[in-house]
Order: C-alpha cells, then structure tokens, then sequence
C-alpha cells in the first residue's frame, strides 16, 4: 500500500479521481464501471466528490464515457473514450464539450440542438427507448423531467449479465415500468436526499426528486441494489457517515442495499444475478 502523503501527491492523477467496478467473466475478460465523478452542479466539492457527475464503461478494448462536464475541459484527452453520451445539456454534463470532441456523440434527440452549437465532429442522434449497441454493451434512452430547459434522459446499460440504469439528474422517470424492469443497480440523483427540490415551472415539474423516493422505485420494481451519485451539498457541509446510516435505513426499509458513490471507492459486482 502506498503510503498517505504520495497518495494525496497523485490526487489529480485520472486513476485517483475513480470509482472502479469490477466483473470478471469469461477467460480473464474484464469489464470496468467507473465513475469519473459524483458531484452534483454546485461550487463546494470535497475530496470523495470532486468532480461533475461522469460515468465510463469499459470492456475490453473500448470505453464508454456518459456526460463530461465543464472541469473535463481540456481533460477528456486523459480518458479518451471512444464514444460519449449525454443525459442533457447542462453545464455540469456537457460544458467539457464546449472547445469540441474528436470522438462521436451519442445524444438523445431533445439535447441535440444544443449540442450542435459546438464543435463535435460526430453527432449521432438515439431515439427514445430504442436499443442500440456499442461495443457489446447495449443503451437505451428513457426520457425523463428534469429541467424545462434542457430535456434530459436516463440510460438503461445492459453489459454482461448486469443490467444498470443511470440517472443523475431526474423528477420523474416516463415508462418507468419499461426503464426499471429487470434493473440490477439503480445510479441516481443524490441532490437531496428527503427534502424535495422539485416545483412547477409554467406547468412542469423541474427540480430534482429525493433519493428517498427513488428508493420507492427501487423497491416496487425489485432493484436490489442503489447508488447515489450527483451528490448534492449535503453530502459536502453534513457528516456523509449520518448520511449514510440514514440512506441504509431508507434501503433496509425498502429491501434496496444503499451506498454513497464517490470518486475512488471501489466494489465488486457478481458476475450474474445469482452471484
């Protein structure tokens, strides 16, 4: 183990800003789910969150990167994915793409306007609730309300034998039967986790849902599993070891086993539903 001081002298490093899952199958193939970051659009970070909300996936050869915020500009050369996609058009989820992105984004039809503003070489529109393939992992879009705004959309990631959705940012999921069903792992909107931050904005509901209530999903769709991420500032100026006590008992309650997410934490999954 290296010693305290020369991990903290490596903190900017990429491999010390991660969350990394790890699922073994086949011959010494290894697929990687790695969070890039946890923090939710506010100014005050701490060292568990420091980052933007990011996700990558990668197996094998290939890595997939979901939303790159605006402290990834000039940094998404250290990830290099070969392909991005994007929950919405905010600058916590696009604003790294602003100086333009050598590899192919993949975008939801409601985000694609915004995005054309800057200098992707590639656009590639995904229709809602359509399945399509990269690199043997398999996206679907779910449309969700967050933001009037900037449309937003959640993911349902297939990859193996794990079945994922991620939502950083969400009031309320559309086809939540559809978008929930047979999902392992819930990756959700930590902005709050009782207090509701949602309110009506000519006629919409924008805002965040609490991660309580997302927990409700969990239950009454079977997920066994839940991560916050997004983090709001609660997780920064409030003993995240209260938080999390408080967030087990909300899952314990529900039959959903909870974890707070943060840059570097790393977990193991099993390699099927029955491991």
């Amino acid at each position: 183990m290296l010693p305290k001081q020369t991990i903290h002298n490596q903190h900017l490093t990429y491999i010390s800003m991660v969350w990394i899952l790890h699922i073994i199958i086949g011959k010494g193939s290894i697929i990687k789910y790695t969070f890039l970051g946890t923090r939710g659009y506010i100014e005050k970070k701490s060292d568990r969150h420091r980052r933007h909300s990011a996700f990558l996936i990668s197996n094998q050869d290939h890595k997939v990167m979901i939303d790159c915020g605006e402290d990834w500009i000039n940094r998404l050369s250290k990830v290099d994915p070969d392909a991005l996609l994007i929950t919405h058009a905010h600058p916590d989820h696009v604003g790294g793409l602003k100086k333009g992105a050598p590899w192919p984004v993949y975008s939801h039809p409601d985000a694609a306007d915004e995005l054309k503003a800057f200098e992707i070489e590639t656009l590639r529109i995904m229709e809602y609730e359509e399945a399509f393939t990269l690199y043997d992992i398999v996206f679907q879009a779910f449309a969700v309300e967050h933001s009037k705004r900037a449309a937003a959309a959640g993911y349902k990631i297939k990859l193996a034998e794990t079945v994922l959705f991620y939502i950083p940012d969400v009031v309320y999921i559309h086809n939540r039967e559809k978008a929930l069903k047979n999902v392992d792992i819930y990756i959700g909107d930590g902005s709050t986790v009782e207090e509701s931050f949602v309110r009506k904005s000519d006629g919409r509901l924008v805002g965040h849902t609490p991660f309580r209530t997302q927990l409700t999903w969990c239950k009454k769709f079977d997920i066994p599993r839940a991560y916050v991420t997004h983090c709001g500032t609660l997780f920064i100026e409030k003993d995240e070891r209260t938080l999390g006590a408080r967030l087990r008992k909300m899952g314990k309650d529900r039959g959903v086993e909870v974890k707070i997410a943060h840059d570097g934490m790393e977990i193991n999954l099993p390699t099927n539903k029955n491991g």
